[in-house]
């Protein structure tokens, strides 16, 4: 059975990663971008991390520029403007594409095991869903994931427990990290 510890991820300087190295930790997993109105996420993120991490709770951040290039910069500028901005500690990756045919297999794996099943209910979520079917409709059947800080929880075996879409309440996702570190 395939767990997240199977898959390796490229680091902003370039070098290879092993997420095994995060073995027995409750991860998160967060395809970001800077210039969303999700991007304010990255405050209660870092607060979970600063809370969470010393309980080993780490935080995966995996910058993205497919939607609506809303992630234009290099590696170091999106990570001074997370570390300037949000003050955020919590390791962030190589940007990546995150559907289409050069997936990285980490989120095409994520999505697959735990597919999208809506962004909710009321006007805003009905906006995003068409926003998010315009811009996804090249990617076909490979638009695993449908719009910024999309979160995947992982268990201290390496399982994916929950999806959590832009659209969740920060809360939920924060208790059911809390859950998993028990």
């Amino acid at each position: 059975m395939t767990t997240v510890y199977d898959f390796t991820v490229k680091e902003r300087s370039g070098a290879q990663k092993s997420l095994k190295d995060y073995e027995g930790k409750v991860l998160l997993i967060v395809n970001t971008a800077t210039g969303c109105g999700f991007t304010p996420h990255y405050d209660p993120l870092e607060a979970m991390y600063k809370e969470f991490r010393d309980q080993g709770f780490e935080i995966l951040d995996f910058p993205c520029n497919q939607f609506a290039n809303q992630a234009p910069g290099s590696e170091d500028e999106i990570h001074e403007f997370c570390t300037l901005k949000f003050g955020t500690e919590f390791p962030q990756f190589a940007k990546i594409d995150v559907n289409g045919e050069n997936a990285d297999p980490l989120f095409a794996w994520l999505a697959t095991e735990k597919p999208f099943a809506g962004f909710g209910k009321g006007l805003k979520y009905a906006a995003l869903k068409k926003f998010s079917d315009m811009n996804n409709k090249t990617f076909g059947d490979k638009a695993y994931i449908k719009w910024n800080f999309t979160k995947f929880l992982i268990d201290r075996e390496g399982n994916i427990v929950e999806r959590f879409e832009p659209t969740a309440d920060m809360d939920d996702v924060k208790e059911a990290v809390r859950k998993q570190l028990g």
